[in-house]
């Protein structure tokens, strides 16, 4: 594929979501709002072209069956802890035991990075504090919580993201 049609198909793959966002958001479909929208849209894919968003490596983020069953597991995931921080915070003795712990992780790109940091932050009971030079410093409601990120499961799953 040519770089220009790749780029319009890059630009093809922000306008779709950002155009269903759009009209399931809005709920008002008169003409005027739907031009608006539209208009708004493809303002937003403008200015993207413009910073230069479609021509970098950071748009490349592969959907396929990998980043499928890495939603999956981290649904299942976030379930868990959901019933484990409620199991915590219904307890009369209020079991916490609050950490701070430095995860070096293994993937290096940056994309790589923000995935692991947003799954860690997603996942009730851990908060992703800063992402910085390979590290990312996470506060634990637990220290079961703190020790299941050291074991890296979670950082393995999303460097394979990127493997081929």
């Amino acid at each position: 594929m040519s770089t220009s049609s790749q780029t319009i198909a890059r630009m093809l793959v922000l306008l779709i979501p950002l155009v269903a966002a759009w009209l399931l958001w809005s709920g008002i479909y008169t003409p005027l709002l739907l031009g608006l929208g539209l208009f708004s849209c493809l303002l937003t894919i403008y200015i993207k072209h413009r910073m230069e968003y479609f021509e970098t490596e950071v748009f490349a983020l592969r959907i396929g069956g990998r980043l499928i069953g890495y939603w999956l597991w981290l649904a299942k995931e976030v379930v868990k802890s959901s019933l484990d921080v409620a199991r915590i915070v219904l307890s009369p003795s209020l079991p916490i035991s609050p950490q701070v712990v430095k995860i070096r992780v293994s993937c290096a790109h940056p994309v790589d990075q923000a995935i692991l940091a947003n799954s860690i932050t997603l996942t009730p009971g851990t908060l992703a504090l800063d992402v910085h030079k390979g590290q990312i410093i996470v506060h634990a409601l637990t220290k079961a919580g703190a020790d299941e990120l050291k074991r890296g499961e979670m950082d393995r799953r999303v460097a394979s993201l990127r493997e081929e």
